[in-house]
């Protein structure tokens, strides 16, 4: 094989392990209050955010 393809396989390896890692936080009862503290944090807009644009 040659190194481009260990490094393939070594990169899916570890999106491999890091999904599922993820997905244990993430479906783990225990975290279920943390998350759904923070679900709207997304649609929350009540502070403007300045991205350069002129006033």
């Amino acid at each position: 094989m040659t190194t481009n393809d260990w490094l393939g396989v070594f990169f899916a390896l570890v999106s491999a392990i890091g999904m599922v890692a993820v997905y244990f936080m993430v479906f783990r009862p225990s975290n279920k209050d943390t998350f759904e503290a923070q679900a709207g944090m997304a649609l929350d807009d009540e502070d403007h955010i300045n991205v350069g644009e002129k006033r």
